[in-house]
């Protein structure tokens, strides 16, 4: 079944209500956008965008079966099977052993956690943006454990490994995804 973006937040919705995981949803939403243009695949930015926002499906209500759950609930609606994969790789080796393999699976492994970060390294900030973090500041985040700390360092890192990118690379661009859709987030969160 062909995707619209409407039934995927209508699927989303059903199953999450909590600001925190709709924000979370949006924000990996438009970042992988970004990265669809970035590096390329700008004929599949769609797809990619739904991907980004249907990746926590099940997270809300069946934190234990996650990965499990959502491709259930996917394939219960009939769901493009290349959805379904993207969505259920993006734990691997967390809480699913199926393994990213294009592009866009790496980088939904790889962002996911680190929008997480970025988004709460820019809290702590006076402005509370992204717009004004330099990378510096990002990575010194980054190495304080203490720091956000249900962040995984290991997968952020594991992610930039199955891109073939550096880590300050990941950052980087992630860094530079968020600044670049920080408006078009911050005006979806005020709707909900």
């Amino acid at each position: 079944m062909e995707l619209t973006r409407q039934q995927a937040w209508d699927l989303l919705t059903k199953y999450n209500h909590e600001p925190f995981h709709l924000r979370h949803a949006l924000t990996v939403e438009a970042v992988m956008g970004w990265f669809a243009r970035e590096l390329g695949y700008g004929d599949r930015e769609e797809f990619w965008r739904l991907v980004g926002l249907l990746h926590d499906l099940d997270f809300e209500q069946w934190p234990e079966e996650h990965c499990t759950k959502a491709k259930e609930l996917m394939e219960r609606e009939g769901l493009d099977p290349a959805l379904i994969h993207a969505v259920v790789c993006h734990g691997y080796g967390i809480c699913s052993d199926v393994e990213p393999e294009h592009e866009m699976e790496k980088v939904l492994f790889a962002a996911d956690e680190l929008t997480g970060l970025i988004g709460a390294a820019a809290l702590m900030r006076p402005s509370r943006s992204v717009q004004d973090m330099e990378l510096k500041s990002l990575k010194k985040k980054f190495k304080d454990k203490k720091f956000a700390a249900g962040c995984s360092r290991e997968t952020i890192e594991k992610g930039a490994q199955l891109l073939g990118w550096e880590l300050d690379d990941l950052l980087d661009r992630t860094l530079q995804a968020m600044r670049a859709c920080e408006g078009d987030i911050e005006a979806a969160v005020a709707a909900l």
